[in-house]
């Protein structure tokens, strides 16, 4: 896990990017819900819930209030020398709304990765569904 600091959002917010955080694609429908809990504990709960789901976390900035995780496979065919297939991962945004009341939103990135040796090369992939998302969602209010 790693903190970015104000010139790593700064420079995602100009469309610099970051590297190896490429931004998602947006979303039609984000998920997301509001829990009747304050943002410290929510975030707890968020992190403890995308561990037990297996989602590591890459990078997050607590005073802003959002989580990126390291991508996963989703069906990833692999060699020594390249790899082919669809990845996915996920961007968590927390936002305090109320005195006691937190809403999460959840963005999947999913994309279509092709790897020869050290060349990438990704193209989004629209996401037919947001199971991941709610599965997401549903751990946290569980772990609250």
């Amino acid at each position: 896990m790693r903190r970015i600091g104000r010139i790593g959002l700064l420079m995602a917010a100009l469309g610099l990017g970051l590297a190896g955080a490429p931004s998602p694609c947006p979303a039609a429908d984000v998920a997301s819900r509001t829990f009747d809990a304050p943002l410290d504990r929510v975030w707890t709960a968020t992190e403890s819930a995308l561990k037990s789901l297996g989602w590591s976390i890459d990078t997050y900035d607590r005073a802003v209030g959002w989580i990126l995780t390291d991508p996963r496979d989703v069906d990833l065919k692999e060699s020594t020398a390249s790899g082919e297939g669809l990845r996915h991962k996920l961007r968590l945004s927390l936002k305090a709304v109320a005195a006691g009341r937190t809403t999460v939103s959840v963005e999947r990135e999913l994309y279509q990765e092709k790897r020869v040796l050290w060349m990438i090369e990704r193209k989004a992939v629209a996401a037919s569904d947001q199971t991941v998302e709610t599965r997401i969602l549903d751990a946290i209010e569980r772990g609250l």
